[in-house]
C-alpha cells in the first residue's frame, strides 16, 4: 500500500503538475529529489525515511492551504525558493479580509531563488532584503494580522536611511501578508487662489487613507520626519494635527519611517508600539532559509569578485560597514568601473576606490595620506596608539571576538600645548585604519538657536557611521564639551544639552561599525568629567617634544622640504630648538626651503642660515610673550614702551659672536664629522 503524502505547492500549480506528471511514478526518483524541482510544504511532518522513498511507492496529492492548518518544511531539503520557514517548523497561514469577506492566501513566499555561492547579479531591492532580512522578519512579525480575524498587529516606527525605505516597506508588508497602502501625493495640477504646500496635501491625503483603511491593510508613511519633524517644545501646526490624528486612530495599523539624523517629536514617536533602528551593513548576511554567509560572499557578484586578486570578505567589511545596502552597491559599481581592465587588480585597490567613493559622496570627509612615519618622535604615544589600533583592526590574537569588541576604544582626547601635532596624530590614525576622516572645529557646531547644536552633532555622527570606517575629529573640543553646570542661565542649559548629546552618540555606537572619535584641546581641565570616563574617551597627553623627539621632527621635515642637513647639524638644531613645538620646528625648514629654492641668489641651508631662522623664530615668540605680559600689567600704552628693550636684546643676540647662528656654527664645528 502506497504512503499518502499531502503537499501544498510553493511553486505555480502548472509547474508542480508538470513535474508530478513526468516523475510521479519514477522508481529511481525519491521524494527528496522531487521536492528540489517542485518545492512544497507538507501537511504533516516528514521523516528522512519518507523523503528517501521512491516516488513510485508514494501517493502524492497536492492540496490547498487551509486556515489554521500548520504546514511543515521537509527536513534537510534546500528549496529553490526563499522565504520558507526553518527546518521542522510549522507555518501558520495568514488570513486577510477584504470588504466584507475573508480570503485565504497561500503562504507568502518570495519567488526569487536563494543564491548558492556568489550571486550572478544583484538588484538594490535584493541587496536590501539580504542585508536586513532579520529586521524585515522582525517588523513583519509585529505587523502580522492574526488569523483570528482581528487586526491586533502593532504599529512600527523604523529609523533608517532614506535610500532603503521603499525596498523595506514593500518586503515588510509582503512578509506580513499585508497590503501596503502608501502615503503618496502627486503634483498639484490646479493651484487655485491659495495653493497648498506639499505638507498640507500629504496631511489631507493621510486623513483620507486612515478613514478608508481596511482589515489586511497597513498604512505606510515613508517620510514621517519630513511630515511632522520638530522638537516637542516647538511643534508646528501640521505636527500637532498629525499627532492628534494618529492618536485618534490608534486602532489603525501603521508602518512609518524616519531618518535617524532628523528629529521627530517624542509624543509622536510614542504612538508606535515598536521602534526599530536599521542602519549599516551586517558582518554576516542571513538568507531566508536560515543559512548565513559573510557580506563579501553574499552581496558581491561573481564578476565583481573575479576582478580582484586576494579578495577577502573581512577586508571588504571594514571598508563598507557604515554604508546602507543601496549605497554599498553603488560603491561596488563605482569601484569596478574605475578599476576595469583585462587583469585582476589587487584587493587593496578595491578598498581604496571604495574609500574614495565615500569621500566623494560626502562634502566633509577626506581620505588622509599622513602616516606615523611622517611624525617625528613621540615613540611612547605611537606605541600606545598602535596597541589600540591593533584591537580595532582585529590583528590581536584574541579568540573571543566579543571580548575584542569590548576592548576597542571609542575615542581619544589629545591634549597638550598648541602645535604639538594633535591633529596630525588623528590623520595618521585614520590612515592606519584605512578610514575616512572629518575634522570639525568645535565652535562650528555651536548655534544660537535652541536644539540646532544637538542636531549638528547627530548629523556628524550619522555621517561618520555612513562613511565608516571613519575618524571624526573635534578640534578645540573644549568649545563644545565644557563641564556641565547647574546654573539657571540659558547658556549653561544649552551647553549641558550639547554635552548630553555627545554622550548619547558615544554610548549608541555599534561595535561592528568602526568609527573612532578624537577630540583635541589645550584645556583638558575644563572638559566634562563624564566624557573623560575610560569607556568613552581616553586622554592622551601630547606635550612639547624632548630632545630626541625634536631631532626626529627636524629629520622628518628636512627630508620633506628637501633640505640636506648633516647628522651633526641635526643634533645641534635639536639643542637650539628647546622649548619649541613641532610646528615651529617645521617652519624653520620650510623657510630654509624657500631660501634655498626660491631666492636669487640661493641661500644655502647651512648652520648660519638655520641659526638665523631659529633666532628669528625665538625673537617673534619672545616679542609676543612680552607684549602679552605688558598688556596684562600696564595696558596697551605701557606695552609699547616695554617692547623696546626686548627688541634691542633680540637684535644683539643675532650679531656675530653672540647669535643663534654662531652658536649653531660653533657647535657644528666642534662636533665630529660623519
Amino acid at each position: 500500500m502506497k504512503t499518502l503524502v499531502e503537499l501544498v505547492p510553493l511553486c505555480p500549480d502548472e509547474q508542480f503538475t508538470d513535474q508530478y506528471t513526468a516523475n510521479g511514478h519514477s522508481p529511481s526518483l525519491t521524494l527528496r529529489q522531487f521536492l528540489l524541482s517542485a518545492p512544497a510544504l507538507s501537511t504533516k511532518p516528514l521523516d528522512a525515511q519518507t523523503l528517501d522513498t521512491p516516488m513510485s511507492h508514494l501517493r502524492v496529492t497536492p492540496v490547498g492551504a487551509q486556515p489554521d492548518q500548520p504546514l511543515f518544511r521537509p527536513p534537510e531539503v534546500r528549496f529553490a525558493l526563499s522565504g520558507v520557514p526553518p527546518v521542522g517548523s510549522a507555518l501558520q497561514p495568514s488570513k486577510a479580509a477584504e470588504n466584507d469577506g475573508a480570503q485565504t492566501h497561500r503562504p507568502a513566499v518570495p519567488e526569487e531563488p536563494v543564491t548558492v555561492g556568489r550571486p550572478t547579479s544583484l538588484t538594490e531591492a535584493e541587496a536590501v532584503k539580504l542585508a536586513y532580512w532579520k529586521e524585515i522578519k522582525s517588523v513583519a512579525s509585529f505587523l502580522q494580522t492574526p488569523v483570528s480575524g482581528k487586526n491586533t498587529g502593532l504599529s512600527v516606527l523604523v529609523r533608517s536611511d532614506k535610500l532603503v525605505v521603499e525596498h523595506l516597506y514593500r518586503e515588510m508588508a509582503r512578509q506580513a501578508n499585508l497590503e501596503a497602502v502608501v502615503l503618496e501625493v502627486g503634483d498639484q495640477k490646479d493651484e487655485g487662489f491659495m495653493p497648498q504646500s506639499l505638507r498640507q496635501r500629504e496631511l489631507a491625503r493621510l486623513k483620507e487613507l486612515i478613514k478608508t483603511l481596511k482589515l489586511g491593510h497597513v498604512l505606510v508613511v515613508p517620510h514621517l520626519d519630513l511630515l511632522a519633524g520638530a522638537a516637542d517644545s516647538n511643534l508646528t501646526a501640521e505636527a500637532r494635527e498629525i499627532v492628534e490624528l494618529l492618536y485618534d486612530s490608534s486602532d489603525r495599523l501603521i508602518l512609518a519611517f524616519a531618518d535617524r539624523s532628523l528629529e521627530i517629536p517624542e509624543v509622536l514617536a510614542s504612538r508606535f508600539a515598536v521602534r526599530i533602528l536599521i542602519s549599516g551593513l551586517p558582518r554576516m548576511v542571513t538568507y531566508p532559509d536560515g543559512t548565513e554567509k559573510s557580506l563579501g560572499e553574499a552581496m558581491v557578484t561573481v564578476d565583481e569578485a573575479a576582478g580582484f586578486k586576494d579578495f577577502e570578505a573581512e577586508g571588504l567589511y571594514k571598508n563598507v560597514a557604515g554604508l546602507n545596502p543601496v549605497r554599498f552597491r553603488h560603491a561596488m559599481a563605482y569601484a569596478v568601473k574605475e578599476l576595469a581592465g583585462p587583469e585582476p587588480k589587487p584587493a587593496e585597490q578595491l578598498y581604496r576606490a571604495i574609500r574614495g567613493f565615500k569621500a566623494q559622496t560626502s562634502a566633509n570627509f577626506e581620505v588622509p595620506d599622513v602616516g606615523f612615519e611622517q611624525i617625528g618622535g613621540y615613540e611612547d604615544v605611537k606605541e600606545m596608539m598602535q596597541r589600540a589600533l591593533n584591537l580595532m583592526v582585529g590583528s590581536v590574537g584574541l579568540k573571543n571576538e566579543k571580548l575584542r569588541r569590548e576592548l576597542v576604544p571609542r575615542g581619544f582626547i589629545f591634549h597638550g600645548p598648541p602645535g604639538t601635532g594633535k591633529t596630525l596624530f588623528a590623520k595618521a590614525i585614520a590612515n592606519r585604519l584605512n578610514a575616512t576622516i572629518q575634522i570639525v572645529s568645535g565652535p562650528e557646531v555651536t548655534d544660537m538657536y535652541v536644539g540646532e547644536s544637538e542636531r549638528k552633532v547627530r548629523e556628524l555622527f550619522a555621517e561618520a557611521r555612513r562613511n565608516a570606517p571613519a575618524v571624526l575629529v573635534f578640534d578645540e573640543f573644549d568649545a563644545i564639551a565644557t563641564q556641565r553646570s547647574g546654573g539657571p542661565d540659558g547658556g549653561s542649559r544649552a551647553g549641558n544639552a550639547l554635552v548630553a548629546q555627545i554622550l548619547t552618540e558615544m554610548d549608541g555606537f555599534r561595535p561592528d561599525v568602526p568609527v573612532l572619535v578624537i577630540g583635541t584641546t589645550n584645556r583638558l581641565d575644563i572638559i566634562d568629567e563624564a566624557l573623560l570616563r575610560p569607556s568613552r574617551f581616553q586622554a592622551i597627553k601630547i606635550d612639547l617634544p624632548g630632545r630626541t623627539a625634536r631631532r626626529a621632527i627636524a629629520a622628518v621635515h628636512s627630508r620633506h622640504f628637501d633640505v640636506e642637513v648633516s647628522p651633526a647639524l641635526l643634533d645641534v638644531v635639536s639643542d637650539a630648538t628647546q622649548g619649541l613645538n613641532g610646528d615651529e620646528i617645521r617652519s624653520i625648514f620650510r623657510d630654509a626651503c624657500v631660501g634655498l629654492y626660491c631666492e636669487n641668489p640661493p641661500l644655502a641651508a647651512d648652520a648660519r642660515r638655520l641659526g638665523t631662522l631659529v633666532g628669528r623664530l625665538r625673537h617673534g615668540i619672545e616679542s609676543r610673550a612680552a607684549e602679552s605680559a605688558a598688556r596684562k600689567t600696564t595696558g596697551n600704552r605701557g606695552a609699547r614702551q616695554s617692547m623696546e628693550a626686548p627688541q634691542n636684546n633680540a637684535r644683539i643676540s643675532l650679531t656675530p659672536g653672540n647669535s643663534t647662528s654662531s652658536f649653531i656654527e660653533s657647535k657644528t664645528a666642534a662636533a665630529p664629522h660623519e
